[in-house]
């Protein structure tokens, strides 16, 4: 419409097909650099960090759903000492890591509990049915 941001723009729509949903902007979308050299530096530093505390939330993120969906009692010290190491870096707020250690030992718990469940209890056997002719 007349007044929004024109295709492509930070805001607008991606594409001009695009009118109701706003473009998102590029997370490496190429600003003027600042004219300060220490900045320039800044920015650069603020790049590499970001990408390595990415790869590192992404990779606790895996480590916590296997450990999850495993029930495994081996991996959860393994997986909450990882939990304690981003959090004391700083990548991951110190509550957050408290709260999935929390929610691992849990799922472990109901893990450990259904299996053993499973086991006490006499395997199920089928009754034989009475075979009838459908006509």
């Amino acid at each position: 419409g007349a007044g929004s941001p024109a295709p492509g723009a930070i805001g607008g729509p991606c594409r001009p097909d695009h009118n109701k949903r706003p473009c998102r902007p590029d997370l490496k979308r190429k600003l003027p650099l600042p004219n300060i050299k220490a900045a320039e530096k800044w920015v650069r530093q603020s790049e590499k960090r970001e990408l390595r505390n990415r790869d590192v939330k992404t990779r606790l993120k895996t480590l916590f759903k296997k450990a999850k969906a495993g029930g495994d009692t081996v991996a959860a010290p393994s997986v909450e000492s990882q939990l304690d190491k981003a959090a004391q870096k700083g990548i991951i707020h110190p509550n957050k890591a408290a709260r999935k250690k929390s929610r691992l030992v849990r799922a472990i718990k109901v893990t450990a509990a259904a299996t053993a469940a499973a086991a006490a209890a006499p395997p199920a056997t089928r009754t034989a049915r009475k075979k009838t002719n459908k006509k």
